[in-house]
This record gives structure tokens, sequence and C-alpha cells, in this order.
């Protein structure tokens, strides 16, 4: 009997920091992408500073997660954004819209007390390929 669930790894993404999956492909079709915070894989630190780049950089992760289980952002049929600002939620919109254009995902977006390592953004995600 084959799994339903499949792990979803990357080394193009930042790794889990603790007891879960990047993602998760469910039978074939469906991926869950753990809530990506705004580390560059590359240096494990955080892209940048502000709102734009740190949002830029969890989508990116996303995208990447996405790629291991041959999906795009275009499969993306829901994303969560977490703030730790509420303020910071139209800047983080340009730079969301930028990502996801014609048929937009659906969203819930809201502040939270604090996020991992000081973080302003983390963005989870599930998309569902046809």
């Amino acid at each position: 009997m084959q799994r339903m669930k499949k792990e979803i790894k990357t080394a193009a993404a930042p790794g889990a920091v603790g007891p879960y999956s990047q993602g998760i492909e469910c039978t074939g079709r469906m991926a869950f992408v753990s809530g990506q915070l705004p580390i560059d894989p590359a240096t494990g630190k955080f892209a940048g500073e502000d709102i734009v780049c740190q949002t830029e950089q969890s989508i990116k992760n996303i995208a990447e997660v996405l790629k291991a289980a041959n999906m795009s952002l275009d499969d993306v049929v829901m994303t969560r954004v977490l703030l730790s600002d509420i303020s910071d939620f139209k800047t983080m919109n340009e730079v969301y819209a930028k990502y996801f254009k014609g048929v937009c995902p659906a969203r819930a977006a809201f502040q939270v007390g604090a996020l991992p390592m000081g973080a302003l953004v983390e963005i989870e995600a599930i998309a569902v390929r046809e």
C-alpha cells in the first residue's frame, strides 16, 4: 500500500528547526508547506531586517519547497501569513502581490505575539496539483 503522505525536503529552503517537516505531499496531489521564516538557506540568517526583504524570502522559501514536490506558486490554493506587527500588512501585501497573480490563493493574515527568531513574517501554504 502506498503511503498517503510523503515528506518534502530540500536544501534550497531552510531546514526545519524543530520536530516538523518543511512540507508534506499528500496523495501525490496536495502539498502542505510549513510556515517559512525569512531565512536565506545559503547564510542561515534573515534575508534582511525589513518586511519587504523578509516577505520576499519567505515566499521564495515556499517556492523552493513546492519545487521539491514538482509544484509551483501557481498551485497554491491557501496561505496563512503571520505578522509580528499588523501595521506591516500593507507593505507585505504589496510584496505578496508580486508573487501571486491571477486567481490568488485564499488567505488569512494576522498579527501574532512573536515569531521564532524575532522574524517579522512567517508564511505557510497549501498547494494542489491538477
